[in-house]
C-alpha cells in the first residue's frame, strides 16, 4: 500500500501542472499497471505498444457509446511516470467527448484493460471488482445456507439423485446418503426437475427445516428426512468409495484449502480401506500454484513437482512437500478442460511415474499468471512466468497426452461418477481392479 500512497502523491502533483478530470486514486492504478506489466510479463515488451493498447480499448468504449470523435495518439516517454500521464490525459480526453455517457473511472478501467491486452496473452487481463470478486469466490468457496448435498438429475429417471454428501453438513448428520434419489422436496415432486429449481428448494435460511422424500436402493424409505438448513461452506473436494474398495476424489478446483481438504478426504478414505484411488481432475480449470504443490506432494514422496521459469530465465524448482500418504495403485481422470494447476499435478504424477493418466489430452496451459489487487477493489492478472514439469517438459499450447486414451461418452446415458455410465471411470476402475489382483498374486 505504500507505493500506492507514493503514487497518489506523484499524481496529485502533476494535477498541480495541468487540471485533469481523471481522480487521483485511477491516475495511480494505470501507473502501477503500466509499471507492472513491463517489469513483470515473461516476456520482452514494448512500450509505445502498450499505450496504443490503451488508445484503442478508450477508442472503443467511446464507440460503444455511440460517440464517433477521435482521440489524439498517445507517445510513450522514457519515464513511466510520463508515460501515465500521457494515458491519463487520453483518459481526460475521452471523459470530455463523452459528455457524461462514460465515466471518466469506467475509461481508466478501459486504458488499464488496454494495456493489458496489447501484450496478446489471453491470460493477462484486467478484472473489475465484481470479476475478481467472483474469481476469489470460485477459488477460494462461497458460502450459503442449505443442506450439505450436491445433486444431479438422472436422465433415465429424471428424478433427484444425490451425487455427494458434505461430510458433517446437516444431510450427513441426517441420514442422506450419496445415491440416494431425492422424489420429493416438501412434497413437491422432483421429477423433470430442474436443477437449479431443486437447488433453491434446498437453499434457504439457516434454521428452517426441508423434507425430502427419499428413494433409496430401489426402496421408499418409510418417513421424510428432515434437514435443518445451516450455513455451507463449499468445498473443493468430494470423495466416495466405489466398489472394490477404490477411493474417488474428485477436485473442482485448485483453491486456498484444497490442499487440506484433499488431505481430510484421503484420511477418510484410508480408514474405509482404499486398496486404489482415482483422482479426477476433469473439467478442473486450475488455481493456485501453491494448491497444486500441495495436492501433488499428497502423492508423490520426494523429489520435483514443478519448475517455473521467470523472464529473467530465473528458474525455481518446487519439491514434493513430505506429506505424501502410502503409496497404493492410482489413476489420474483428465480432459480437455483439465488446465493449468491441474496439469502441473497431472504432469508431475505422469513424470514421477507414481500414477497412470486416462482419459483425453489435457487443455495446454503452461504459464503462471500473478494477480495484483488494486486499491478500489479490481485487479491486474499478468502472466510472469512459464511452468516446465519434473522431465522439463513445456506443455503450454500442447497439453499432456494421457497413458491410457479413452474418449468421453457425455450425451445420453452418461453419469459423472458413476462407473457403468462414465466410460472414463470405468476404464479407471478396470485399470486399478488389474493393479488390485497383479498386487495379490491373481
Amino acid at each position: 500500500m505504500n507505493r500506492f500512497i507514493a503514487l497518489l502523491c506523484a499524481a496529485a502533483f502533476l494535477t498541480a501542472a495541468a487540471p485533469q478530470q481523471i481522480a487521483p486514486l485511477d491516475a495511480s492504478e494505470i501507473q502501477f499497471s503500466y509499471e507492472k506489466l513491463r517489469t513483470d510479463f515473461y516476456k520482452k515488451t514494448d512500450a509505445q505498444a502498450i499505450v496504443n493498447g490503451a488508445r484503442t480499448e478508450i477508442g472503443k468504449q467511446l464507440r460503444l457509446a455511440g460517440i464517433g470523435a477521435s482521440l489524439p495518439p498517445i507517445f510513450a516517454a522514457e519515464s513511466s511516470a510520463r508515460t501515465a500521464r500521457a494515458v491519463g490525459h487520453e483518459v481526460d480526453v475521452a471523459t470530455r467527448l463523452a459528455h457524461g455517457k462514460i465515466s471518466s473511472h469506467m475509461l481508466a478501467y478501459a486504458a488499464i484493460a488496454g494495456m493489458l491486452n496489447s501484450v496478446h496473452d489471453r491470460y493477462t487481463t484486467f478484472l473489475t471488482p465484481k470479476e475478481y470478486a467472483d474469481l476469489n469466490q470460485g477459488l477460494d468457496g462461497g458460502s450459503f445456507a442449505g443442506t450439505g448435498i450436491v445433486i444431479e438429475q438422472d436422465d433415465t429417471t429424471k428424478y433427484i439423485d444425490v451425487s455427494n454428501v458434505i461430510p458433517d453438513g446437516p444431510a450427513d448428520k441426517a441420514g442422506v446418503q450419496e445415491g440416494d434419489t431425492i422424489s420429493a422436496i416438501d412434497g413437491l415432486s422432483t421429477k423433470n426437475m430442474k436443477l437449479q429449481t431443486a437447488s433453491s428448494h434446498l437453499r434457504g435460511k439457516a434454521g428452517t427445516p426441508v423434507k425430502l422424500t427419499i428413494v433409496r436402493q430401489g426402496q421408499l424409505v418409510p418417513d421424510p428426512i428432515t434437514i435443518v438448513r445451516a450455513q455451507i461452506r463449499e468445498l473443493s473436494v468430494y470423495e466416495k468409495m466405489l466398489p472394490g474398495k477404490i477411493g474417488y476424489v474428485e477436485l473442482t478446483v485448485f483453491g486456498r484449502d484444497t490442499g487440506a481438504e484433499l488431505q481430510q478426504a484421503l484420511d477418510r478414505l484410508q480408514k474405509e480401506g482404499a486398496l486404489a484411488l482415482v483422482l479426477d481432475l476433469r473439467d478442473n480449470g486450475g488455481g493456485y500454484l501453491d494448491s497444486a504443490i500441495a495436492v501433488s506432494s499428497k502423492f508423490i514422496a520426494s523429489g520435483p513437482i514443478v519448475s517455473v521459469e521467470s523472464r529473467a530465465s530465473n528458474v525455481t524448482t518446487y519439491e514434493a512437500e513430505d506429506t505424501a500418504i502410502p503409496p497404493v495403485p492410482l489413476a489420474v481422470l483428465v480432459n480437455n478442460h483439465t488446465a493449468s494447476a491441474s496439469e502441473i499435478t497431472t504432469a508431475a504424477i505422469q513424470d514421477s511415474g507414481v500414477g497412470t493418466v486416462i482419459g483425453t489430452k489435457t487443455y495446454g496451459k503452461g504459464v503462471v499468471q500473478e494477480i495484483v489487487a488494486l486499491p478500489d477493489g479490481s485487479a491486474i492478472k499478468i502472466t510472469d512466468a512459464r511452468y516446465l514439469t519434473p522431465r522439463n517438459r513445456d506443455i503450454n499450447l500442447i497439453g499432456i497426452t494421457p497413458d491410457i486414451s479413452v474418449i468421453e461418452n457425455k450425451g445420453a446415458g452418461f453419469r459423472f461418477g458413476d462407473p457403468a455410465r462414465d466410460a472414463q471411470l470405468g476404464r479407471a476402475v478396470q485399470f486399478l481392479n488389474d493393479r488390485i489382483t497383479h498386487m495379490n498374486g491373481g
